[in-house]
């Protein structure tokens, strides 16, 4: 059963076919050392979710959101940290295009105290966000702590905006999002270099954020 009207043959189920296959490859290419295919391989993933958005008429803040995702994932696939900084700003306008898609489709922030369980939410993202910022501020360099400290402002901005919609799918794609970014983030700076636990959670981030991405698209698009 395809999601789109239309076989497995169909532009949009063949163009969501291949974001999934594309995120698959990168899977398997996760701990080999950076090469352009592997780059190539996640840039892909979602840079064909921002395509078949575009096909299917979505709305154009999606399409410039999975874009810039995808650009965050051509710099992220590199090591150091310059293509770190690329890929934060890239996604951090990515989380600006979500914010105000969010807020454009959604029925405004009243509705977090009208309907208690989208507080919770809103309430536990924030207290996540709070706890991260802290255990970063204190690993990080100087020069990536204001950078940072941003980038946590905007995915809890793009946490709470999407709380405000009536989508379950772009909901639980916020909530997946906060959660890859979370172990991004611990295992990049807050884990030892010979961790054992950096392997599971690599492949963990990837599952998550490609999941969120991609509940997200559909959210919209199957609407």
């Amino acid at each position: 059963m395809m999601p789109f009207p239309g076989g497995i043959e169909a532009n949009a189920n063949a163009t969501l076919l291949f974001s999934f296959v594309a995120a698959v490859i990168y899977a398997f290419a996760l701990d080999m050392p950076p090469k352009w295919t592997r780059t190539a391989a996640k840039t892909l993933a979602v840079a064909l979710l921002a395509v078949l958005a575009a096909k299917q008429g979505g709305p154009l803040l999606l399409v410039a959101a999975l874009g810039l995702s995808a650009i965050g994932d051509a710099f992220l696939s590199r090591e150091g940290e310059k293509p770190f900084l690329g890929g934060l700003a890239s996604f951090l306008a990515g989380h600006v295009a979500y914010v105000a898609l969010f807020a454009q489709s959604g029925g405004g922030l009243g509705l977090l105290s009208a309907e208690s369980w989208r507080g919770a939410i809103a309430l536990a993202m924030a207290a996540f966000s709070i706890v991260m910022l802290a255990a970063l501020w204190r690993r990080v360099g100087p020069q990536l702590r204001i950078p940072i400290a941003v980038y946590v402002g905007a995915i809890l901005a793009m946490g709470i905006s999407a709380l405000t919609t009536a989508s379950a799918w772009v909901i639980a794609g916020a909530v997946l999002f906060i959660a890859s970014d979370g172990l991004l983030a611990a295992e990049r700076f807050l884990l030892a270099a010979i961790s054992p636990q950096r392997l599971w959670m690599r492949y963990a981030v990837w599952v998550l954020y490609y999941a969120a991405q991609l509940a997200i698209t559909l959210g919209f698009l199957l609407a």
